[in-house]
């Protein structure tokens, strides 16, 4: 069993990573992705909630974390790009090449904080975030 950090994690329940199913990951990660984009948009500029949620959409859609995705896999350790691989890999409702790319990112990020590597997490996403700022795309350029 892999230790979790308690101090990284909202809800520090004991888990056995290797038992999780890439979908259970990806459904996790799929709330972290969701909550630090939320929390960054929250933090750049106080908004109405419709346009809080449609900046959110742009960005949390398949599309878009497939394109982070993209920008992400040479940073990645052996390690996180198996998790990826195993995401994408695994079989769903849904198909499409984004979609699988995006379910990968989602499974890496649920992995990760399950983990209790939260500043991994971070550093990712940070990545994610100067990469789209320096190309003019999606984000905005202040942090929070």
């Amino acid at each position: 069993m892999i230790e979790v950090s308690a101090v990284n994690r909202l809800c520090p329940m004991e888990v056995d990573l290797h038992g999780v199913s890439p979908l259970n990951l990806a459904f996790v990660g799929d709330g972290v992705y969701d909550l630090m984009v939320r929390e960054r948009l929250v933090c750049l500029a106080n908004r109405p909630n419709k346009e809080l949620h449609q900046l959110a959409v742009k960005q949390v859609r398949a599309e878009a974390q497939a394109a982070a995705l993209d920008k992400l896999l040479p940073l990645l350790s052996e390690e996180e790009a198996a998790v990826y691989r195993r995401g994408r890999n695994a079989h769903t409702a849904r198909s499409g090449g984004d979609y699988h790319k995006a379910t990968g990112l989602e499974a890496l990020f649920g992995y990760l904080y399950l983990s209790g590597r939260v500043d991994r997490v971070r550093e990712l996403f940070s990545h994610i975030i100067e990469e789209e700022s320096r190309l003019g795309t999606t984000w905005h350029t202040s942090g929070c």
